[in-house]
């Protein structure tokens, strides 16, 4: 009888022999170190560039240093958690995150809202996404959004923080432009470490050119704080709406192609239910919601994690460790991160999102049937402009849609 804890078996993985009928899974035999080593490089992406828009999202909201310290806690707890537990229960290597699109989405919403009714926000987003991913109701949202728009808004979203990079020339020339090619360099021959290459660059170059204040801060675990959260139609329209289709569209989908393509057949109702659910649960402490992730778990399913398939599970469950651990100390991040320049901030943020920004936008205009919608949805989204307390994302969506209702319309006559 097969194991009843695997919800997402592995298939044949192109590329690869088949492999021999597998023994009973056990810990101990299977831990590796490439595996272990996938899981570090996982997380030392995820904390590089991906924490930054974390903090910039979280600065425009004019969070306190107790309440960001929270918020890097709760995404970095839920993270762990959810890396550790369905790694081990699927015996696949379960990648989760934060998502980094909704952080981006936040830098221009949350600033415009209350904090609790913000916290609201995040709270019905990730009742959503649960229910979405355990009633199986999410494969059928993605369809009935066109993927052009879905992408469109987000490429719209992203638009500022790649623009941001130049926008910083004038203040840092140096500073950005020695970063910038230090990203090019490394993402032509090291790709895995290009964000963090850049970042380290970044830090020494701003060290000789405008100043590098650091404060690391206690070095003692990071205090939650608790935020009840209230509730209003602005923000649950224009920021738990946007939120949930970002953490769908953008980040559970991709991270089930990733793994897919791997060679996994993921059970999307117990992964997404499960991260949704925890989400839940942590959205009274600052977190937005944790995710499926992709360009993480692109690390730990490859074949450089292990070249078995099957031992691949523990790369997840290191990372998920590291999570849990680094997560716990996040008040030291936030100290440590608050005092790098704002040009510094603005090209490692940019640079991070440089993939997202590009695929959204590949994928926003690959369909010339929907090429109209979005266009007009990424124009909107990228005005950054609000209607009725609610933000440019929610509207670039609605018009996106319109467009596309009203052109396609009579096509089907």
């Amino acid at each position: 009888m097969s194991d009843h804890r695997t919800a997402a078996r592995v298939g044949p993985v192109p590329n690869e022999s088949p492999a021999p009928p597998p023994d009973r899974p056990s810990l101990r035999r299977d831990v590796s170190l490439p595996a272990l080593l996938a899981g570090l490089v996982c997380i030392a992406v995820s904390f590089s560039g991906p924490l930054v828009v974390v903090l910039a999202a979280a600065a425009a909201g004019h969070l306190d240093q107790a309440h960001t310290a929270s918020w890097i806690w709760a995404v970095s707890i839920g993270s762990g958690l959810t890396c550790l537990l369905l790694s081990w229960w699927t015996r696949t290597p379960v990648i989760t995150a934060w998502s980094t699109p909704g952080a981006a989405l936040l830098i221009g919403s949350l600033g415009a809202y209350p904090y609790p009714e913000a916290v609201g926000a995040f709270l019905l987003s990730s009742v959503a996404v649960a229910l979405f991913g355990a009633t199986g109701l999410f494969g059928r949202l993605i369809r009935a959004i066109p993927t052009g728009i879905v992408n469109a808004m987000l490429a719209g979203i992203l638009f500022a923080f790649g623009a941001g990079i130049f926008a910083e020339l004038q203040a840092a020339p140096t500073l950005v432009l020695g970063s910038f090619t230090v990203f090019l360099l490394a993402k032509r021959l090291l790709p895995r470490y290009a964000v963090p290459l850049a970042l380290l660059a970044g830090a020494l170059l701003a060290a000789a050119t405008v100043g590098l204040p650091l404060h690391l801060g206690s070095g003692g675990p990071t205090h939650p704080v608790w935020t009840t959260p209230a509730f209003s139609w602005p923000a649950a329209v224009g920021l738990a709406l946007p939120l949930t289709i970002v953490a769908l569209a953008s980040q559970n989908a991709p991270g089930l192609g990733i793994m897919r393509a791997s060679g996994y057949e993921p059970d999307d109702r117990l992964l997404v239910g499960v991260t949704g659910g925890l989400s839940v649960l942590l959205a009274p402490f600052g977190s937005p919601g944790v995710n499926l992730a992709a360009i993480t778990a692109a690390i730990c399913t490859s074949p450089e994690s292990h070249p078995d398939p099957r031992r691949r599970y523990v790369a997840g469950m290191s990372a998920g460790v590291l999570y849990l651990l680094v997560g716990s100390f996040g008040g030291v991040l936030v100290s440590l991160f608050t005092g790098l320049p704002h040009a510094l901030i603005a090209v490692i943020a940019g640079v991070a999102l440089l993939a997202s920004f590009q695929g959204s936008l590949a994928a926003a205009v690959a369909e010339e049937r929907d090429r109209d919608s979005a266009v007009v949805t990424f124009l909107a989204t990228a005005s950054g402009m609000t209607l009725f307390g609610i933000g440019a994302p929610f509207w670039g969506l609605l018009l996106g849609l319109a467009t596309h209702a009203v052109l396609t319309y009579r096509r089907r006559d």
